[in-house]
């Protein structure tokens, strides 16, 4: 039933969802449960992609049995703002594992957390903690900085990840832009495609160039 304990064949739907690529949102919509209790059911559980229905089942027995079951908490206001903005980055394109670090790094006080502190608060392996990084810092949204003394990484995000984040991003598409105009020079004006690609490059072109404009321009405010 609605907010009581997850059964056996509510954990194999959370599976099936997590398969299908589902939200935690929307597999708690069809659940009827919170979107907290999904949530911290997969977590607790061996994560997204580990998660496993039958083990989660006995996992829950085994603490049943000992008399120490799992506490049930409400969703606080901060829980619910950041799978809110989890959610918002998945639709954008970002995985869910690269989404949860940066958001988590967005909210760190100082915006600085190493790979160990990442994989302890979000309770996933290292593994995925160094996958995620990665796309964040080669996108510009986070940069690494080593820690000498403990030789570690330490990975930060500022303001100025903003600007560099959309920067890298617009010369990467200049540089799609510019392919398909060479393409279509190549393929010939006159043809179809060619004048396809020449429309689609030419536009991104403009396009781009003033969002670099407009970023160095609004520069200032990030200092």
């Amino acid at each position: 039933m609605p907010g009581g304990r997850l059964t056996q064949q509510d954990r194999g739907r959370i599976a099936a969802g997590l398969a299908d690529g589902l939200s935690y949102a929307e597999i708690a919509r069809r659940l009827e449960r919170p979107t907290s209790t999904i949530s911290r059911e997969v977590t607790r559980n061996g994560g997204p992609r580990d998660y496993r229905p039958q083990q989660a089942q006995h996992a829950t027995v085994r603490r049943a049995r000992r008399g120490t079951p799992a506490p049930e908490r409400t969703e606080s206001p901060s829980d619910s703002a950041m799978e809110h903005v989890v959610e918002l980055a998945v639709r954008s394109g970002l995985p869910r594992m690269t989404a949860r670090v940066h958001i988590d790094l967005l909210l760190a006080e100082d915006g600085r957390r190493t790979a160990a502190e990442l994989a302890r608060r979000l309770n996933v392996s290292p593994a995925s903690v160094s996958v995620a990084v990665n796309f964040l810092v080669a996108q510009g949204y986070v940069r690494r900085e080593r820690d000498p003394e403990r030789r570690r990484d330490i990975y930060v995000i500022d303001d100025e990840a903003w600007y560099n984040s959309v920067v890298i991003s617009a010369r990467q598409t200049l540089d799609s832009a510019r392919a398909s105009l060479a393409t279509a020079e190549q393929l010939g004006l006159d043809t179809p495609v060619g004048r396809r690609l020449a429309k689609a490059g030419t536009f991104l072109e403009h396009v781009i160039e003033d969002m670099l404009k407009s970023a160095d321009r609004w520069r200032s405010v990030l200092e």
